[in-house]
């Protein structure tokens, strides 16, 4: 995916003021932003079930789903979109975790620092 270059760049400048928690949960509400958009590219009821079949889904859960009149965003944290598009999933299509870009950045921060063999003044 091409969000690599972006998050890289948005951790490589907000990195000093993240933490850890801030983004489990931006990792959580990308992951679902990109379920919403699979949701949505699939229009048709059909597309949909046989996307979620497709995609590993069982029968009466994909047609209960796919035929559901509920919007994007809610459908995005249903059980089935979480099944059919899972974190492996993500991943083999190329989404970057934030946690480890930033752990990246977090390891050189750390570095320059002198530690606790530092004589005291």
């Amino acid at each position: 995916m091409e969000l690599r270059r972006y998050f890289q760049g948005w951790i490589g400048y907000f990195h000093y003021g993240l933490r850890k928690t801030q983004l489990q949960y931006l990792d959580k509400w990308i992951r679902r932003r990109i379920r919403a958009c699979y949701w949505k590219q699939w229009y048709r009821v059909r597309t949909r079930v046989r996307m979620l079949l497709k995609l590993g889904v069982h029968r009466d859960e994909a047609i209960s789903h796919g035929c559901s009149g509920r919007g994007y965003w809610v459908m995005s944290s249903s059980a089935a979109m979480h099944v059919a598009i899972s974190i492996d999933y993500l991943k083999k299509k190329g989404l970057a975790n934030l946690e480890e870009i930033w752990s990246k950045f977090a390891s050189k921060k750390r570095t320059a620092g002198c530690g606790p063999a530092c004589p005291v003044v």
